[in-house]
């Protein structure tokens, strides 16, 4: 695992709280959201509450991003945008290919493997523990304004400048040599 802080170059944000049914903040996932691609993985995206997000929050945007991955820009596992401001919650699953669990106006973008859906974790083994950061973005702007099919990378430089809160839970998963 590196040190890379994929927050340091942001803007600030106020903080807020995120927590998950799924899994706990620091603890390992669960082989539900480990990828289909694992023995018992599932690709299910983990539940999400939030709260405290700043005033002035007009939607938000959740991503799943592994900066351990050994691809030198880590992984996009998931992201989600144009969440309404009136939604605190995604359940387990939202994230499947149809995105029938997700609010009316909320869309996902593709992954880095290019589905846009939640792909569960898969570290390669032997390459040490990853970290999983599932971030929920408080955004001041009602619709991001970046096509379905951008990248979760447009999607960041796009709410780099909307974001007036981040609400971060890390999950960490390792595939033994």
């Amino acid at each position: 695992m590196t040190v890379n802080d994929p927050f340091a170059r942001l803007p600030e944000a106020a903080a807020f709280s995120v927590t998950s049914t799924s899994v706990a903040d620091g603890a390992a996932w669960p082989l539900e959201q480990w990828s289909s691609g694992v023995p018992g993985g599932k690709d299910l995206s983990p539940q999400l509450s939030w709260s405290g997000a700043p005033e002035g929050t007009r939607s938000y945007a959740v991503t799943v991003y592994d900066p351990d991955a050994p691809t030198g820009s880590g992984f996009w596992h998931w992201a989600v945008a144009d969440i309404p401001a009136t939604v605190a919650e995604l359940s387990e699953g939202a994230g499947d290919a149809t995105g029938s669990g997700l609010p009316e106006s909320a869309f996902q973008l593709p992954n880095d493997a290019r589905v846009p859906h939640y792909l569960g974790a898969a570290p390669p083994a032997g390459h040490g523990p990853h970290r999983y950061f599932v971030v929920v973005h408080a955004l001041a702007v009602a619709s991001i304004g970046v096509p379905s099919d951008a990248t979760p990378a447009v999607l960041g430089f796009t709410m780099a400048g909307h974001i007036l809160g981040r609400a971060v839970l890390t999950a960490t998963a390792e595939t033994p040599s």
